[in-house]
C-alpha cells in the first residue's frame, strides 16, 4: 500500500473519533453573548475555544490561547521566520432559532446526516481540518513550515477575533478557510452597503430614485452606470433592499456585490451623479474584494487534490460570500460544502452529510500532504 493509499484509510478510520469530537463542540452554545473581561464575545464562545483546544491537547498539539479570542494549535516547530502555513475556522455559531426536529444542541444522526447548530458552519469542518493533521502527524508526515488550525471564536458576529490574531501573530504563508463550498474558491467579490437618506420634504424625490435605480431595474447596477464586471467575478450584483425611516430622516438601503474591476472609491462617485439634489449618501459598511492568483502553485495543488478526490472537471470559482479571507492575508477559502448545499449553516436542522464529511477529511488530509512538498515561500497572491 502507497502512501497516499495508507494516508486515506487513515483519514476514512478516524472518523468516530472525529464524530465524538463534533458531539463535544455542538453540545456547547457558543452564540455571542454578553461582553465580560474574561469572556470578551460571552461565555459561551470562550468554553467552545477551551474545549477545542483541550481537544486538540489530547491529540498531541501544542496550543496558544490568544486572550480568549481566538487560538490554535500546532504541529512542527516554530520558524525563526516566523513562516508557517495556517487553517482558519470558526467555533462560535448563529442563535439556535426555532423549528429543531431534534435538539440543536446535540449532533443526531439520522438519514446519513449529522444535526446539530455548528456542524456544517464550522466546528464539523474545522475539526475535519484538525483530526486530518492528526493523522498525518502520527503519520509522521514533516513540513517545511509548522501547521496551525486556528479557531476563531466572533466570525459570526464581526471578526474581532481574526482582527485580534493580527495583533499578536503575523500571517501565514499560505493557507484555507474551511467556510464556504468546493472546489478552489480563489476570490470573494467587495461588498459595499449604502445608506441613501431624505428629509420628509424630500420623500418623493426617494422614492422616484429607488423605483428607478434599484427596484424596476436588472439588479446590475445598469441604471447607476455601475455594471461593472470582469472575467474572474462576473457581473455587478445588487440586493439587500431597505427602506425605513431614522432620526426623522427616510432612507433606502442597499448592498453591491462588485468585482475586483472597480474600487469601492469608484462605485460612490459613479452614484453620486444620480442621487437627488440635497439627499445624503452613506457607507454603512465595506469589505474589498480579495482576489489570489488561481494558476499559483497552493491553488493549482489544491485543486488537484479535490479533483482527484471529487471531480476531475472541476475548476476553480469565485463567491459572493465573505469569510476569513477578507481579513487574513494569503488565504483563500476550501469547502467544506458540495454543490446544490445551500442555505443549511443559519437554518433550523442545520446538517452535514456522513458521507461528506469523511471526503472533506479525505480532502483535507491530501491537501495536507502535499503541503509538505512545498518548501518555497509564497508566490504570486494578490489580494
Amino acid at each position: 500500500m502507497g502512501i497516499r493509499e495508507d494516508l486515506v484509510k487513515a483519514l476514512e478510520n478516524i472518523q468516530p473519533e472525529l464524530h465524538k469530537a463534533i458531539e463535544r463542540l455542538v453540545a456547547i452554545e457558543s452564540v455571542r453573548g454578553e461582553s465580560l473581561p474574561e469572556a470578551p464575545y460571552g461565555q459561551g464562545p470562550k468554553q467552545a475555544l477551551l474545549e477545542v483546544l483541550a481537544l486538540a491537547e489530547e491529540l498531541g498539539f501544542e496550543t496558544k490561547n490568544l486572550d480568549n479570542k481566538i487560538g490554535y494549535a500546532q504541529y512542527g516547530d516554530t520558524r525563526e521566520d516566523g513562516e508557517y502555513y495556517g487553517i482558519f475556522g470558526h467555533v462560535d455559531v448563529m442563535p439556535l432559532g426555532a423549528g429543531w426536529e431534534s435538539p440543536a444542541l446535540k449532533a443526531t444522526k439520522r438519514d446519513g446526516k449529522i444535526f446539530g447548530r455548528g456542524v456544517l458552519d464550522n466546528k464539523g469542518p474545522i475539526l475535519s481540518n484538525l483530526f486530518a493533521l492528526y493523522v498525518l502527524k502520527e503519520k509522521g508526515i514533516q513540513f517545511d513550515s509548522p501547521i496551525r488550525i486556528v479557531f476563531g471564536t466572533n466570525e459570526e458576529t464581526g471578526f474581532g477575533c481574526v482582527k485580534h490574531y493580527l495583533t499578536k501573530e503575523q500571517p501565514p504563508t499560505f493557507g484555507w478557510t474551511p467556510d464556504c463550498k468546493w472546489p478552489v474558491v480563489y476570490g470573494e467579490r467587495g461588498r459595499l452597503k449604502v445608506r441613501l437618506s431624505t428629509s420628509l420634504e424630500q420623500i418623493s424625490a426617494l422614492y422616484d430614485f429607488t423605483n428607478q435605480y434599484l427596484l424596476h431595474t436588472t439588479h446590475q447596477g445598469v441604471e447607476l452606470g455601475i455594471n461593472y464586471s470582469d472575467e474572474d467575478f462576473g457581473m455587478m450584483q445588487l440586493r439587500g433592499y431597505t427602506v425605513g425611516i431614522e432620526e426623522e430622516r427616510h432612507f433606502v438601503e442597499w448592498t453591491m456585490s462588485y468585482p475586483a474591476s472597480v474600487t469601492k472609491e469608484q462605485l460612490l462617485s459613479d452614484i453620486r451623479k444620480h442621487i437627488p439634489e440635497g439627499s445624503r449618501l452613506e457607507e454603512i459598511s465595506s469589505w474589498k474584494p480579495v482576489l489570489y492568483d488561481k494558476d499559483s502553485k497552493y491553488v493549482q495543488t489544491l485543486q488537484k487534490v479535490y479533483q482527484e478526490v471529487v471531480d476531475g472537471n472541476a475548476t476553480p470559482v469565485t463567491t459572493t460570500g465573505g469569510t476569513y479571507a477578507k481579513i487574513i492575508p494569503n488565504i483563500i477559502a476550501y469547502g467544506p460544502s458540495f454543490p446544490g448545499q445551500r442555505d443549511i449553516a443559519h437554518l433550523p436542522n442545520e446538517w452535514i452529510g456522513i458521507e461528506d464529511l469523511k471526503v472533506n477529511t479525505i480532502i483535507y488530509g491530501l491537501a495536507l500532504y502535499e503541503l509538505s512538498f512545498i518548501t518555497t515561500s509564497l508566490e504570486g497572491g494578490k489580494g
